[in-house]
């Protein structure tokens, strides 16, 4: 079996066992640690919170306004659903944690609503000024 074709099956896996996440949140949380440690100097380990900060820059990268219905539609409402997503990679051994981390690490770390709306107010309010 190939690493491909192992990922995909702990990933099926999940999505069978935590039924609550679609599979998009698998992959999606995955690729946001992906561009996380792309945009650093040096691979190291993140905490909760620095990851929960490098996937809302991810989200809005991804999909600017969407960004709310298309993590809720994939079960993702709150910081702490992308802990919950990382723990369970960490269970299927498709992510890495130390003895300091904690699925509490990903508690409240910035409200949706706040980070993902306000940003794109702000953006609208700024074009509507230039025109």
């Amino acid at each position: 079996m190939t690493a491909v074709e192992d990922y995909i099956l702990k990933i099926e896996g999940l999505v069978q066992k935590h039924k609550e996440y679609k599979i998009e949140a698998y992959h999606f949380v995955m690729a946001g640690l992906n561009a996380t440690l792309a945009g650093m100097d040096e691979h190291r380990h993140l905490s909760g919170q620095e990851l929960s900060m490098g996937i809302k820059d991810y989200a809005l990268q991804q999909f600017g306004p969407l960004v709310i219905p298309v993590l809720e539609h994939w079960g993702l409402k709150a910081t702490f659903d992308f802990g919950k997503v990382v723990y369970y990679l960490i269970a299927a051994k498709l992510m890495t944690k130390t003895n300091e981390d904690t699925v509490d690490d990903f508690k409240d770390v910035y409200d949706f609503e706040d980070v993902f709306k306000k940003n794109y107010d702000y953006l609208a309010t700024d074009e509507e000024e230039s025109n």
